[in-house]
């Protein structure tokens, strides 16, 4: 039996949540280039909005009506919000433009070691598709937010690492970070595989969900497997490809370097701004 779900009330909530967030950072984006040009990167604030914009699509739009009858669906919504929207809202989101009181906040993830990152993201992929508590997820919409809210925050943590919204994180080799991306597919491929090659239906409720598109649940089920397996392995190899480029490129690394001494100027003209 699924949960109780009331899509309009949550998707309303979410829509006018993520709305203002975007209002909030283009208004702090427009502040910063408005002291120093090109000080923010125009495709930053780009990448922030898509970020947002695959939340949404998680969590308001009709996808997630089809959670609670479609595996799928499901996995698709825990992909959007661990795999693809967190790279991008840290993209968008450097530290230096944040305000003051954000800074402050978010600056200890940018110490948090990576290895707790990974930890993370392993332990909520893995644990959250155990059967029973998979299952607790679909039946009570508290456990569901709290599911779909564990998957975007680990996410973020993990990503962070990788993409280094701060400067003042400590950086870590391009080899070390390939690594990290490797170690991070294992868990995702061992789900996806059992998902896709196992010959019953892991979770009965979708046993009893309306079929979906002709969709049998063991179809839907090797569906979302495959999805998983597909999705994860091209965007870490994405990633993987660009720290490899990174590593055997030092005039690119020059180049990212510079922008972020850009990025720290604009920073330090803005808070001599607000002191006066």
């Amino acid at each position: 039996m699924s949960h109780i779900h009331h899509p309009t009330v949550e998707s309303l909530w979410i829509s006018v949540a993520l709305a203002l967030l975007a209002i909030a950072y283009l208004r702090q984006w427009l502040h910063v280039a408005w002291l120093v040009p090109n000080g923010v990167k125009g495709w930053r604030a780009c990448s922030f909005f898509v970020g947002l914009l695959l939340v949404w699509v998680a969590l308001g739009s009709p996808l997630s009506l089809l959670d609670h009858d479609l595996l799928t669906a499901h996995m698709a919504q825990h992909l959007l919000l661990m795999t693809l929207a967190p790279p991008l809202i840290l993209l968008g989101t450097p530290l230096k433009l944040l305000p003051q009181p954000w800074q402050r906040l978010v600056e200890p993830m940018a110490h948090l070691h990576p290895g707790l990152s990974w930890i993370g993201a392993s332990a909520t992929l893995i644990v959250w598709h155990i059967p029973s508590i998979f299952m607790l997820g679909l039946r009570s919409e508290m456990w569901h937010g709290m599911e779909q809210a564990s998957f975007l925050v680990t996410g973020l943590l993990f990503w962070w690492p990788v993409v280094e919204p701060s400067q003042n994180a400590p950086k870590w080799p391009e080899s070390s970070i390939l690594l990290y991306l490797f170690l991070a597919t294992l868990p995702c491929d061992i789900l996806s595989g059992f998902l896709v090659f196992c010959d019953r239906v892991v979770y009965p409720v979708y046993l009893s969900a309306p079929q979906q598109f002709g969709f049998t649940a063991l179809e839907d089920q090797q569906c979302a497997g495959a999805l998983m397996w597909t999705c994860v392995t091209i965007v870490y190899l994405i990633a993987g490809t660009f720290f490899a480029v990174r590593l055997l490129s030092p005039r690119w690394s020059h180049d990212l370097q510079s922008e972020s001494q850009v990025a720290a100027v604009a920073h330090t003209e803005r808070r001599g701004m607000e002191a006066i």
